[in-house]
């Protein structure tokens, strides 16, 4: 099983499309990671299962004195066989550009060798609504296609939910 197929098996309870106006509160980032939670640990990811420190994930990026991590960043899940560092984002990914943070920190990270980042396919705030997922496809499109800016990854996966 692939993480692609994780998301398509949760996608009836995360799905966006179309947008339910009694349930899209509930799709916060943590909500979708705790339904992709179970797949994803069952094909080798370790994901973040909480808030408390001993429940989140952090992957060196900067070594110190003696080899000791001096800077690090948490992040959603990573598979350390594959190299896969991934980021779920939801309303602060649409509307706040989490999705250029997240690109930038993953690039960073130690042995992350492709980068997977899952965002909402449409957002709604209030009587607001983005394609999230439109806006951070533009922004890798842009991202790959210039020479300016070279990420470090094998390969980049976006899922829209």
């Amino acid at each position: 099983m692939s993480l692609v197929e994780v998301v398509s098996e949760a996608q009836p309870v995360i799905d966006t499309l179309p947008l339910r106006p009694t349930e899209d509160d509930r799709l916060t980032s943590d909500y979708v990671l705790s339904v992709l939670r179970p797949g994803m640990e069952r094909i080798g990811y370790v994901v973040e299962s909480g808030k408390l420190s001993t429940q989140r994930i952090r992957r060196p990026v900067l070594f110190g004195d003696n080899g000791r991590a001096e800077v690090s960043y948490e992040i959603d899940a990573f598979h350390d066989e594959l190299g896969v560092a991934v980021e779920v984002e939801a309303g602060r990914g649409a509307m706040g550009n989490a999705d250029y943070r997240d690109i930038i920190r993953m690039s960073l990270l130690l042995d992350a060798r492709y980068m997977v980042l899952m965002t909402p396919a449409m957002y709604r705030y209030g009587t607001t609504s983005t394609s999230a997922f439109t806006r951070t496809r533009d922004q890798l499109s842009a991202i790959y296609a210039s020479e300016r800016l070279r990420l470090p990854f094998a390969g980049a996966l976006l899922i829209g939910y």
